[in-house]
């Protein structure tokens, strides 16, 4: 089936939730398995660049069905240079994002940007708890 605006929306209003908590202005990143968006949000007064940062954490986790952190290590790899020139340079692999798996299958990914790479990768798993 996939994921659904209305499940992306309650995964992205679980991970603001858990950025208040914290005090930290994010960007949460909501796509589909093809890492196409399927929602976007940034807090007020977020810097700008998050959202494209928390686009990028989110393709590479639905690309690989993995947190994208487990990928920062790997991201000098030829062939990950490589595959990430050939999906248009979007792939940002540093810790954040978190990807959405329902019955086995990788429907998507959850990316965050603003607080540390740790705080992010929190404010995505708040999100996910939400679906």
């Amino acid at each position: 089936m996939g994921l659904t605006l209305e499940e992306a929306n309650r995964i992205m209003r679980g991970a603001l939730a858990k950025a208040r908590e914290l005090n930290i202005k994010i960007s949460v990143a909501i796509c589909d398995p093809g890492g196409r968006p399927i929602a976007l949000q940034r807090m007020d007064n977020t810097m700008w660049a998050s959202a494209y940062a928390a686009q990028g954490k989110a393709v590479v986790s639905a690309a690989f069905g993995r947190p994208s952190g487990e990928m920062a290590e790997r991201a000098d790899m030829p062939a990950l240079r490589g595959l990430a020139v050939a999906e248009g340079g979007h792939m940002i692999m540093a810790q954040g994002a978190v990807p959405i798996i329902r019955d086995g299958v990788t429907e998507g990914a959850c990316g965050v940007s603003g607080g540390t790479s740790q705080q992010d990768e929190d404010c995505a798993q708040a999100g996910l708890a939400q679906l």
